[in-house]
Order: C-alpha cells, then structure tokens, then sequence
C-alpha cells in the first residue's frame, strides 16, 4: 500500500503545480504549462499501475493516447468555423 500511497501523493502534487502553472500562464505556448500537463499525466499512469500492483483495480478514467497532440492543445473545429465566419476568411 505505501507504493500507491507515494503515487496519489505525488498526482496530488503534480496535479497543484498543474494548476499553479495555468494560473501564471505567460501566453499560449507557455512552457511551464505544457511540463505540468505532463507531469499530472505521468503521474496519473503510475498511481494507475501502482493500483493495478498492489490492489488489482484501476482508475475510472483513461488518458488519451495520441501522439499528435497533447489534449489541451488540440483545436476545436466548431471554434475555428466561428474565426472564418467571423473574420470572412471564406
């Protein structure tokens, strides 16, 4: 139990300075924001496996697997619509 516990603690940190980084963004491609969604998903796979080790469960949830972007950069094609008709890019 002491390995899952060591891993929730440190998704529970991961997860702090995830939030510490978005909220003193510095801009779009600000680093320090894409090193902490890193971090949480790293973090997140271990508590996972470690859970699997030890207990034989696993989370909830899963974290998206592409290798073409991270999730939170990924653009929304309803938004991008919107610029075109907005701007009359057409």
């Amino acid at each position: 139990m002491n390995e899952s516990r060591e891993a929730l603690r440190r998704l529970q940190a991961a997860l702090e300075e995830h939030l510490a980084a978005v909220a003193a963004r510095r801009g779009d491609d600000d680093v320090a924001v894409d090193d902490a969604y890193d971090a949480v998903a790293e973090a997140f796979e271990a508590y996972d496996s470690a859970l699997d080790d030890e207990f034989g469960e696993s989370l909830p949830l899963m974290l998206d697997d592409s290798d073409e972007l991270d999730a939170h950069a990924v653009e929304d094609e309803d938004e991008l619509d919107d610029d075109i008709e907005e701007f009359e890019l057409r």
